[in-house]
C-alpha cells in the first residue's frame, strides 16, 4: 500500500503520513473495534515499526485510540463534552445527562502551605480540610478531586462530607455558604502513578488538570480544588459572552 501524498506538497514527517492513513481508517470504524498490529501496518504501509509506534501513540494521547494491555489497540469511544459551570459535579453530570457518583478517598485535617494559605486568605500552617475524591460518571472514574478548605470556618466539615456526596451541599445546608464566583485555570500533566491506576489509564498519559478558586458573595474565598481528569476521555465546555 502507498501512503497518500500531503495534498499541499508541504514535507511532513513519515510517521505523520502514517498517522494521517490510521486517522482515515478510523473514520471508517465503529468504537471498540480491533485496528490493524503494529507489525500488520509496518508491512502495509512499507515503513519502519518505530515510525508506526509513533503514529499509534500519538492517537492514544490525543484519544482517537486505546491499548488494551495483552489485547490489542482499539479504536476510542468518542470524548464526553463536559460542561464548565459555577455548579456541584452531580448537578453538571445531570445537566449533561449522566448519572454522577463520588467515592471518598481521604480526607484529613492539616496544616496550610504558604500556597493553600494565600489562596483561602488565613496563615501559613493554619489548619484546613484536604477533602480528596473519586468522580464517576455513569459508574465510569472520571476525575480524581482534591479541595482545601479553611477548618476555622467550616468546623466539623469532615465528619458531615462522609455522610453526603455532595460538598456543596453541605457548605449550603451546614455553613450557610455558596460558591457565586471563581476563576479556573486549565493545565497539561502526565499522569503519575496512583492517579493512573485511580483513573484506569497508563502512567504518563496525558491529564487535563483543572484549578478552581471559589467565592462567596461577599468575595470571601471558599475552596480551592485541583481535579485530574484523563486528557483522552474528556473535552471541557466553556459558553462565553461578550457582557454587552
Amino acid at each position: 500500500m502507498v501512503l497518500d501524498i500531503n495534498p499541499s506538497g508541504a514535507r511532513e514527517p513519515k510517521y505523520y503520513q502514517v498517522k494521517r492513513h490510521l486517522l482515515q481508517l478510523i473514520d471508517t470504524l465503529e468504537p471498540g473495534s480491533l485496528v490493524p498490529t503494529e507489525r500488520v501496518l509496518t508491512v502495509e504501509l512499507a515503513t519502519s515499526r518505530t515510525t508506526v509506534r509513533q503514529a499509534l501513540s500519538e492517537l492514544v494521547g490525543e484519544g482517537r485510540l486505546v491499548r488494551r494491555q495483552g489485547s490489542g489497540t482499539y479504536v476510542a469511544e468518542p470524548k464526553i463534552a463536559w460542561p464548565l459551570h459555577m455548579t456541584s459535579f452531580t448537578e453538571q453530570a445531570a445537566a449533561a445527562g449522566y448519572s454522577a457518583s463520588t467515592q471518598l478517598l481521604d480526607a484529613v485535617r492539616e496544616r496550610a502551605t504558604e500556597d493553600i494559605a494565600a489562596r483561602l486568605a488565613i496563615k501559613p500552617a493554619a489548619a484546613v480540610y484536604c477533602i480528596e475524591r473519586l468522580r464517576l460518571v455513569d459508574g465510569t472514574p472520571m476525575a480524581v478531586e482534591t479541595s482545601y478548605l479553611s477548618a476555622a470556618r467550616f468546623p466539623g466539615l469532615i465528619s458531615h462530607v462522609r455522610k453526603a456526596s455532595s460538598l456543596y451541599q453541605v457548605l449550603a445546608d451546614v455553613y450557610d455558604t455558596a460558591p457565586v464566583a471563581a476563576e479556573e485555570t486549565i493545565e497539561t500533566a502526565a499522569a503519575s502513578p496512583r492517579e493512573a491506576e485511580l483513573l484506569n489509564t497508563d502512567t504518563g498519559s496525558p491529564m487535563l488538570v483543572l484549578g478552581r478558586h471559589s467565592f462567596d458573595a461577599a468575595g470571601e474565598p471558599i475552596e480551592w480544588v485541583h481535579s485530574w481528569y484523563r486528557g483522552d476521555r474528556y473535552v471541557f465546555v466553556a459558553k462565553l459572552s461578550s457582557g454587552q
